[in-house]
């Protein structure tokens, strides 16, 4: 199996319009581990469509508990189960995942019961493991380590960018975060960057068609990063490519990749991809296929 990153969704935000994507999960597979990289609404379909078997499903990774990034971690994993999930899974989150796994099988406990006892399905709350992590190094298994930095998504405090490395290989995920310096050295020399992004006048026309306009429009510049900012970020830590990710807007069609090109183009020069849901990017360094870019 081939090194890669899969942008399964790529939009900022929680919310769903006709013909737009999918809000945040990627999937990350790098020395031989399947990685899900947060679990907004449509991670599982976008897996399966990756060609991912859900009963491969393996290592799960939440950056925070805002609701575009863990929605659909139960669901994801429950249907693995009814899939012939029979492994284990781990679940690396920040505090408060477990709470939110001990009350989605509660609020499931009537299918999950009867299916063990109609279908002789192992027992999902055993084979699900919730690890909660904080600043730092949060696992080294098998020659694959992940730190975390926190990064700045006022209000929530526990909001963690993360590393993958493996075999000279890694991938950092900015997680959400407004501009914040030190994610340039916590990056540093990596081969992927997948950084979050808006556009500024993007934002203003968002926030002139919303109904809570003056505190969204408070929120996003307090707590989310322009391409620019992306771009200084990547610039710093000298990555190989820089993706820009969780985009906001995402599904407005005054704006293309052209604006968003552009915007980036103010602070970095080098490889770039606009993330657009089920976009691959290969780590083998072998020749992209049709859709893929590589790193």
């Amino acid at each position: 199996m081939s090194d890669r990153l899969v942008l399964l969704g790529s939009k900022g935000g929680p919310a769903l319009r006709p013909g737009g994507p999918w809000p945040s999960s990627s999937l990350l597979e790098l020395g031989g581990r399947t990685i899900v990289v947060d679990c907004g609404l449509g991670v599982t379909r976008g897996l399966v469509d990756a060609g991912i078997s859900l009963k491969a499903l393996d290592l799960v990774f939440i950056t925070h508990l805002h609701s575009d990034h863990i929605l659909e971690l139960g669901p994801l994993i429950h249907t693995a189960w009814t899939a012939g999930l029979t492994t284990p899974t781990t679940v690396f989150g920040p505090r408060g995942t477990q709470d939110y796994w001990r009350h989605f099988c509660q609020a499931m406990e009537f299918d999950i019961e009867i299916r063990i006892v109609d279908e002789g399905r192992p027992d999902i709350r055993e084979l699900v493991s919730i690890k909660e992590f904080g600043e730092g190094a949060i696992l080294e298994e098998e020659g694959l380590t992940v730190t975390a930095l926190r990064v700045d998504h006022p209000p929530v405090t526990d909001c963690f960018a993360l590393r993958f490395e493996h075999g000279g290989r890694s991938v950092v995920f900015s997680a959400d975060t407004a501009f914040f310096p030190p994610l340039a050295e916590f990056a540093r020399g990596a081969d992927i960057l997948v950084h979050e992004a808006m556009l500024k006048d993007g934002v203003e026309r968002l926030v002139a068609r919303t109904g809570n306009g003056a505190r969204l429009r408070e929120h996003l510049f307090a707590s989310h990063s322009l391409a620019e900012d992306a771009g200084r970020i990547a610039s710093d830590a000298g990555v190989r490519r820089l993706v820009l990710n969780h985009l906001i807007p995402a599904d407005d069609p005054a704006f293309g990749e052209a604006d968003w090109v552009a915007a980036v183009r103010k602070t970095w020069p080098g490889d770039l991809t606009i993330a657009r849901d089920g976009l691959v990017v290969q780590l083998s360094g072998a020749k992209a296929a049709r859709g893929e870019e590589t790193a």
